[in-house]
């Protein structure tokens, strides 16, 4: 789950209930997972697919199993998160929820924007689709706390979707090339062990091994370690509650990706962590 996504829900004075799905699961989780975290004061399931941090994408019958479990409660709405729809590349085509279990469409809300597939993160644009009296509360909540998108955004995401789409074509195609490269390299390294992703500009590797090889006690000092030591920047999987993890990105050229390769092997070579 986004490391933002349980802040967003505390903020609504909600409580974020957050089943794990480990690598075994190839960080999904199942529908029984799903069932057990349901309680009478559930109001939302929030589903990011592909999902940062991991790069995972539910398949069409993952999604239909999740789906039967959800049907079996009318009350809670359903938040389809699909900003990284375009950058995917499994072997099926991507399907959203509401498209797999149409019985679920009435009260799901998908998720999108123009930051992801269109490389227009600085635009700020985004927007989504579901029931008319949500999208009427959201509107009115986001009306009185910000500022809406400049009419340049809106103009230009507009040609971003009705454009040829091409060009997203070639990048999803560089990005399936980044990832191949990085992973395989991440795997290559000692303590390191990296699942493939489907989708998105992330790898997500467990370095449990490599933190006790270092004498790191978590995943923060491992982190640091790799940005004083490497000046390679990745975030910490605790922060999306996967302790033991790292988050690194691929969004970069292949020889960047290569040269933090090579960083990262020497440091890792460097022996145990320095403490004062």
């Amino acid at each position: 789950m986004k490391s933002s996504s349980p802040h967003l829900v505390l903020l609504a004075d909600g409580r974020p209930v957050t089943p794990f799905g480990g690598a075994g699961q190839g960080y999904k989780i199942t529908p029984r997972q799903l069932a057990a975290s349901i309680t009478p004061h559930t109001r939302l399931v929030l589903f990011n697919s592909p999902g940062n941090p991991t790069g995972a994408a539910y398949t069409r019958a993952e999604l239909a199993a999740l789906g039967e479990v959800l049907l079996q409660h009318p009350r809670i709405l359903i938040g389809t998160d699909d900003i990284y729809e375009k950058i995917y590349w499994a072997d099926e085509p991507f399907a959203s929820l509401a498209q797999v279990v149409p019985a679920l469409y009435p009260r799901t809300v998908t998720i999108n924007g123009c930051s992801k597939g269109f490389a227009m993160t600085g635009w700020r644009i985004g927007y989504c689709g579901g029931p008319a009296e949500i999208i009427a509360a959201m509107a009115t909540i986001q009306g009185q706390s910000t500022t809406n998108a400049c009419s340049i955004s809106q103009q230009a995401a507009i040609e971003a979707l009705n454009g040829p789409q091409d060009e997203v074509a070639r990048m999803n195609e560089s990005f399936r090339q980044r990832h191949d490269f990085f992973v395989a390299g991440l795997n290559a390294l000692p303590g390191i062990r990296c699942r493939p992703g489907a989708g998105t500009f992330y790898a997500f590797a467990d370095v449990t091994g490599a933190m006790q090889q270092l004498g790191c006690g978590d995943d923060t000092a491992f982190c640091e370690f790799l940005l004083n030591e490497a000046l390679v920047a990745g975030v910490p999987g605790s922060g999306f509650g996967a302790p033991g993890h790292l988050r690194l990105s691929f969004a970069t050229g292949m020889e960047n990706l290569d040269k933090a390769l090579q960083r990262i092997r020497t440091a890792l070579g460097s022996g145990p962590v320095r403490t004062a």
